[in-house]
């Protein structure tokens, strides 16, 4: 497959500006233009009524303003004729007797189509009711520009393929319901704003809140330029603000107060969007609503010009269940931690139980699920004491391992149990004729049951709860023990993935625990992952090493993500991990464990339709009564097959 397909590369233009010096302005644009050209580009939007300046005033009324704007369109149109670039660029626009705020769209010489503004801002700061008039205000449908006969109206769509884009302008925006709403609604994957949002104190804020929130609602890439440097300083000033946003996601914005040109780029993944879109009942049903939507609506083919994407200008974070800003991750480990213990509370009220049970294996994710008990049994006013963590030394378990989950233990107050499981599990070797000098799936699979079968036979007796411990990288894996520690009564890490739950450890350590508590979850946070079910080495060290069998979880819980989120195909999780991972993986290490990971996904299905109940915590979950439904006998044939043309 082609990865190029998926996306558009597009860009906002801030040029340096001459206020009503037309000749001026569109050097600057060609200028932009043509670096567009060598950065690839496919789209460049600029500012709105960039050719004359939107600060112009009653300039607007001079005729020689509105010739010298269309003679320079016409000089545009020339110098731009033999490239497919796709041009957005503002300027007034005189027609049915009225001027109009517009944005033109050319490429190849030729004038696609003109949308005008709708609504018009007339306050202490802006009077475009004086100069213009507002699209409500148009009755013809085509109009005559350049020696050109176009296209004219708000409901305007270019498309190509999967792309399709429509346009507002600036205060269009603003309003209760904006245009690009409506464009959305009928097939536009793309919306470009063309502005000239002047600054004050906490605009900026509301304006990128308010780009982002649009792109969510719409479920499109949103592409927002405003005039900046040139523009007249005389009563308010322009800073040059471009945004670029994904469904609620800002890739990329300007620096504002720049006193020379600028150029953002990056690119929107319209096969994301496409996989939201389908996903979201309720964008289906409302554009099934006839109620919801403006006619008519007239579509223009465009042509995206051919480019080859080997790298991109947003970033793929490695980490895609992990908020880069440390601030962000600190508030979402706290909300996270929080749900965990909403979701257990409500179980324990429910089932009136005032005891639980935990294997504690001084292991990550038996301390993250230790940790959410005890905040919950404190919420519940529920002594610590009804919690019982059972340790249950087995033939892997390491002196280090075995040391932590003690003190854990103990630091926390919770009832503490040791039950060595080692004989037991001999006997049963024996009861099936097992050599127990064999290491096989049986060896390991035998003391993870026997660990399982101790926990419930002790709920049972102490009428209370097994919390389960196991994570969503575990379940997506399949790594963990049919009806063993596969099982439990409650899972409350069942929603959260291997690399956030190092994450949630930390910051519970950093910000809720005692410094004896604090020291022993930072030594388990530096213990490597294993299930210990092998013996240790000559140095009683952890020798069987869960990412050595299975793969990095960095990789797998990026794999997860774009599988079960968007429904990537194969080759494009395969490119964007090599972008996330470039400093980390070669190429064939990356799609090494990919492969794996496709086998495991598929067959392991049968242990996740069968899972207990948890938590949803994020976009991406598992369970089987509800994010994930997937037959446990599906073949993983097409998915392997598209890996073998890499």
């Amino acid at each position: 497959m082609s990865i190029s397909k998926d996306y558009v590369r597009l860009a906002a233009a801030i040029p340096e500006i001459k206020v009503a010096d037309c000749k001026y302005n569109m050097g600057r644009i060609l200028y932009l233009v043509n670096q567009c050209i060598q950065k690839d580009v496919q789209i460049v939007a600029f500012p709105e009524l960039v050719i004359t300046g939107y600060t112009c005033g009653d300039l607007f009324h001079q005729h020689a303003l509105l010739e010298s704007a269309q003679e320079q369109l016409t000089e545009l149109l020339h110098h731009t004729r033999n490239t497919d670039i796709l041009m957005l660029v503002g300027m007034p626009i005189s027609a049915d007797n009225k001027l109009f705020n517009c944005a033109v769209v050319l490429q190849r010489g030729n004038i696609l189509g003109i949308v005008p503004k709708t609504h018009l801002p007339n306050h202490s700061e802006f009077y475009e009711k004086r100069w213009f008039a507002s699209s409500y205000n148009a009755t013809s449908t085509t109009i005559s520009l350049c020696n050109q006969v176009v296209p004219f109206g708000t409901g305007l769509l270019f498309r190509q393929g999967l792309a399709c884009f429509g346009i507002e302008i600036c205060e269009d925006l603003w309003t209760t319901i904006p245009p690009s709403s409506f464009h959305a609604l009928n097939g536009a994957n793309i919306i470009f704003n063309l502005s000239a949002s002047n600054e004050l104190i906490g605009k900026h804020a509301y304006r990128t809140s308010l780009v982002t929130q649009q792109s969510a609602r719409c479920m499109a890439g949103y592409v927002y330029v405003s005039c900046g440097v040139g523009e007249s300083t005389t009563d308010i000033v322009y800073a040059g603000a471009a945004l670029i946003a994904e469904n609620g996601t800002l890739l990329d914005c300007s620096k504002r107060f720049q006193l020379q040109d600028q150029l953002v780029i990056s690119e929107i993944d319209i096969k994301q969007l496409q996989s939201d879109r389908q996903k979201s009942t309720t964008f289906m049903d409302t554009t099934y609503n006839a109620s919801y939507t403006q006619s008519p609506y007239r579509t223009i083919n465009a042509t995206l010009r051919e480019i080859k994407i080997n790298h991109l200008h947003r970033k793929i974070h490695p980490y895609p269940f992990v908020p880069a800003s440390s601030t962000e991750r600190n508030e979402r480990c706290e909300e996270i931690f929080e749900m965990q213990i909403q979701g257990l509370s409500k179980r324990l009220l429910h089932t009136n139980a005032k005891r639980s049970i935990i294997g504690i294996s001084g292991g990550l994710d038996s301390t993250l699920a230790l940790l959410v008990t005890v905040k919950t049994f404190d919420k519940l006013s529920i002594p610590r004491s009804g919690i019982i963590g059972v340790t249950m030394p087995g033939f892997g378990t390491t002196g280090r391992t075995y040391q932590n989950a003690l003190m854990l233990m103990r630091s926390l107050g919770i009832t503490i149990k040791e039950i060595d499981i080692k004989d037991a599990c001999l006997q049963h070797f024996k009861d099936i004729d097992h050599d127990p000098s064999v290491y096989d799936v049986t060896y390991e699979n035998t003391q993870a049951r026997e660990r399982t079968q101790i926990l419930m036979d002790l709920a049972n007796q102490q009428n209370g709860l097994v919390i389960g411990t196991g994570d969503l990288s575990e379940l997506a894996l399949g790594w963990a023990t049919y009806n063993g520690d596969h099982m439990s009564m409650y899972a409350v890490n069942c929603g959260i993935p291997k690399t956030l739950v190092r994450f949630l450890v930390g910051w519970v350590s950093q910000n809720i625990m005692d410094e004896k508590t604090a020291t022993t979850l930072i030594d388990i946070l530096d213990t490597p992952v294993s299930p210990e079910l092998l013996p240790a080495n000559h140095k009683g060290e952890i020798d069987q090493k869960t990412e050595d069998i299975v793969g990095p979880y960095e990789l797998h819980d990026f794999f997860l993500y774009y599988i079960v989120r968007f429904g990537f195909s194969p080759a494009k999780i395969f490119f964007l991990a090599q972008l996330a991972f470039e400093k980390q993986y070669e190429k064939k290490i990356i799609l090494k464990w990919l492969k794996i990971f496709y086998r495991r996904f598929f067959s392991q299905q049968f242990k996740r339709s069968c899972m207990p109940d948890g938590p949803k915590i994020g976009s991406i979950n598992l369970s089987p009564r509800g994010d994930w439904r997937m037959p446990s006998d599906a073949s993983a044939q097409i998915w392997l097959d598209a890996l073998e043309k890499l």
